[in-house]
Parts: structure tokens; sequence; C-alpha cells
């Protein structure tokens, strides 16, 4: 029987979570699935958790050396067979509805992508919706400049890269897609706005059906200089290999100055702890608009900025 969907995990450390994970794959009704596990040289029972559910279905592939999340994907697609492949991190899962509903609204829109929202799940197992259904029901197809509009700091907790899309893998290798393993941050943003880049159609389903994990304590985590500068490179390898109409680029040039203000409030923020006010004032003049971040309260910068680094210590690999 033909093979449907690929699943892509990318797996580091992740023995707690990676079996949830597998079987929420497996789990998929009305599809033909294939999950295949890529263990990042973890140093924890990880691949051991994988290969005890390994398969016809289950694929593990251990790489002998760490190639980032990134390098480990690519490894998973070099392997995939499947007519669709689709992204599952470690920790997270998905709906057993998910990839049926998926593929049908690829089918009825002719679309080579196809992302959906996200069903965010707290440390205590609440959940919401990531995205107001109704936002993303009045966006049936997600173009590159609403997707390069959509991941801006500053404006939502939550932006558009957090979806995990599925791509068809004929079109993904017609066009030689895959992720820049030297981007340890950015490379998934770099990813889908590649695909969109070459002309891919990407529907949307307003309908979350990807459970987004959370972990208890990731407030800690939080946004650091170097990680706006990874984004920054990330933005410029992107940019290097692709044209972008007058609405994705005016996209990219605001995108471009959230990510630099960031930066300069991250400095100014660094020299103020260090006690260094001379370079504070430096950092200050190079973007006066990082001071206003100052005003925020503490606890709305922290939520702002610590959820996308949830899994910070894994980038710093």
């Amino acid at each position: 029987m033909p093979t449907d969907v690929s699943f892509i995990i990318a797996a580091f450390n992740a023995e707690e979570t990676i079996r949830r994970a597998i079987e929420s794959a497996l789990a998929q009704e009305g599809v033909a699935v294939e999950v295949v596990v890529v263990d990042d040289c973890s140093n924890d029972a990880t691949a051991q958790a994988a290969l005890d559910l390994a398969s016809e279905r289950v694929r593990v592939i251990r790489l002998d050396q760490n190639r980032g999340p990134g390098g480990a994907r690519n490894a998973g697609l070099e392997a995939a067979c499947g007519r669709f492949v689709a992204v599952l991190d470690a920790d997270d899962a998905v709906h057993p509805e998910r990839m049926a509903r998926l593929l049908r609204r690829a089918d009825e829109t002719g679309a080579e992508i196809v992302v959906d929202n996200l069903e965010v799940i707290d440390g205590t197992g609440g959940s919401k919706p990531m995205f107001a259904p109704a936002r993303l029901a009045a966006m049936p197809e997600m173009t590159l400049a609403a997707f390069v509009a959509g991941n801006h700091l500053f404006e939502e907790t939550f932006s558009l890269g957090y979806m995990k899309p599925a791509i068809e893998r004929d079109f993904l290798e017609r066009h030689g897609l895959r992720y820049v393993e030297t981007l340890r941050v950015g490379d998934d943003y770099v990813f889908l706005a590649s695909a969109l880049a070459v002309g891919g159609r990407c529907a949307v389903e307003p309908r979350p059906s990807y459970a987004y994990h959370i972990r208890a304590g990731s407030i800690s985590r939080t946004l650091e200089l170097h990680h706006v500068e990874a984004m920054l490179e990330a933005d410029a390898v992107f940019l290097s290999g692709h044209a972008m109409g007058p609405a994705a680029a005016a996209a990219q040039e605001k995108r471009t100055r959230s990510l630099k203000k960031a930066a300069a409030y991250l400095a100014l923020v660094g020299h103020l702890k260090d006690g260094a006010p001379i370079r504070a004032a430096a950092a200050a003049m190079r973007d006066p608009a990082a001071v206003g971040l100052l005003r925020l309260p503490i606890s709305v910068r922290l939520r702002r900025f610590a959820r996308p680094f949830r899994a910070a210590p894994r980038v710093l690999v």
C-alpha cells in the first residue's frame, strides 16, 4: 500500500516524550503513514525508546555525529517515501484526524503545502488554540508575504513560524529544498519561506490538530542576543537565494527592523546588567526604539521572549 505521509521526527535527548510523538503519528486515521525518527546523537535513552517501537512503519536512523535539527530533518527527508512529509517535534504530538484532514484540503485546493492551527498545551494540561480560528479561516492560502508578515517580533506571542507544514515530497525534490544545516536558529523558518518563494501554494486549515507542548519552567529560557543574531543570519541566507515581490519585500523590511530592535534591546539590557552605562548608551543610540521596550513590565517581556525559545538549550548544541 502506498505511503501517504512520512512523519519526520528529529530527536535529541527526548526519551521522556519520543514515545508519545511516535504513537500519535501511528494513530492517524484514514491515511497510510510511516515514521522516520532521526536520533541526533542523544546522550540519553532516546534512541532505545524509539527502537522499542521500530516496525515496518517506524524506522530509526542514528546519526554518527550531531547535525542539529536541520541536519537531522534532512536525514529524515532523504529516507522518506511518503507522498507528503510532515514535521513532528519529538516533544509534541498530533491528533488522529490531522493528516487525513490536511491531505483532503491539499487535494481540494491543489496545494503542495498545507499548514494548520496548533493546540497549545501548558504544563498544567490546559490547552487553547495557538491562533484564533477565525483569523486562519480568513486566510485560506498563506502567501510568502503573509508568512513573513506573521513573523515579526514584539507583535504576538506566537508567530506563523510555529506552524508545522506538511509538504508534497515530489515538490521538495523538484526544487531541491532542504534545511540549511549551518543554522541552529531559524532553519525551519527559512525552509518554509523557501518553499513559498519557489512557488509553493500553501493551504491553511484553521482547526487545531497539532499538539504543541510547553514544558514547565520554559519561562527561564529567554531570548538572548545570539538568538536574534542567528535569525538575522538565517534571513540573510534566505534573501541571498530568493527574489521577493513588493508585498513580501515590505514585510521583510519590517521583520528586519523588528529583529534589529530586539538585538539593540538585548544588548542594552546586557550592558545595564553588567554595569556598563557607556556601552548601554551606545546601544541605545544605535536604535532608540529599543529604549521604549524597557518600559514593558519584566513579566511581559519574559512571556513574549521565552516561548519561542523553550528549546534554547538544544539550539546551543
